[in-house]
């Protein structure tokens, strides 16, 4: 990370993340546009596949399908928006290196159940709850109207998105144990931003 620059001063107005996003990667974001759109269609794509999972890893949970699926449905419609505009500038979806931020925090969820299914939930949370912020980042610092239109549309799902799973953990678990283990995971996903990642990334 550039120390030209330090992270953004004062706690996120989003209460599950720690730290705000550092100016530095604004500037990385801006000055590559069509990267992060790019990136941004795989974000998108994954966090389908994550509601998609979770419906199939607890298909006995009660309610559960009845969220996760129209939460999928609208992850892949914002995954269609993004990869009509790419597609409308001549970029193609292609494959791009993953930084170590969606590993890190996969990692630190417990394998044992039911506390799986809590982590899991805090997990998607809490990368929801990033991509709200940076989306109004660009929403606000991108020279392009096209794309600053198009993150100030998405603002209000990522938003929503992050308190469905909220939601999910606090009907299931004791508030106690949910903000413990949340401040944990918070703690893991702030850290795994402070060096930031060389590529262009909605999460690098």
């Amino acid at each position: 990370m550039n120390n030209s620059k330090s992270q953004v001063a004062g706690p996120s107005k989003i209460r599950w993340l720690i730290n705000k996003t550092s100016e530095d990667w604004i500037d990385l974001a801006i000055s590559n546009p069509m990267e992060i759109l790019l990136d941004h269609a795989h974000c998108e794509r994954k966090a389908a596949g994550v509601a998609l999972q979770l419906m199939f890893r607890y298909v006995s949970e009660p309610g559960l399908s009845e969220v996760l699926s129209p939460l999928a449905r609208e992850e892949l419609e914002h995954f269609e928006r993004v990869l009509s505009i790419l597609n409308a500038r001549g970029q193609k979806l292609q494959k791009l290196a993953s930084p170590p931020y969606g590993l890190t925090l996969a990692k630190n969820i417990c394998k044992d159940e039911p506390l799986r299914m809590l982590d899991s939930f805090l997990v998607a949370g809490l990368i929801e709850a990033r991509s709200h912020e940076r989306m109004k980042l660009l929403s606000i610092h991108s020279p392009d109207v096209e794309l600053r239109d198009l993150y100030a549309d998405l603002l209000k799902s990522e938003a929503r998105h992050f308190g469905i799973y909220w939601k999910l953990a606090d009907e299931r678990f004791e508030r106690n144990l949910l903000t413990s283990r949340l401040e944990e995971l918070a703690k893991v996903e702030s850290d795994a931003l402070l060096e930031m990642h060389h590529q262009p990334r909605m999460h690098s």
